[in-house]
């Protein structure tokens, strides 16, 4: 008869997920309440979404600060010929 394989259960429980590296230490809960409560303030997650995260609604805006806006190019007619 084969004997069973042991399971590992001594796996630390508390291991940090892998982030981008500019939201190192970046941690969030939700408390009794059930509010979510964060490591990092607002304006500095939404930020961060702002320069890496492609809103496709937010694409052609120039009003907000931080964002990268791709301008297109028109083709005039010399370069449809």
């Amino acid at each position: 008869m084969a004997k069973k394989k042991q399971s590992d259960t001594s796996k630390p429980a508390a291991e940090k997920p892998r982030v981008h590296k500019d939201l190192d230490g970046f941690n969030i809960q939700i408390n009794s309440f059930g509010e979510i409560t964060t490591s990092f303030d607002m304006d500095r997650i939404n930020e961060f979404l702002n320069k890496n995260v492609d809103d496709k609604k937010l694409r052609d805006r120039e009003d907000i600060p931080g964002r990268k806006t791709k301008k297109l190019k028109k083709k005039t007619s010399e370069e449809e010929e």
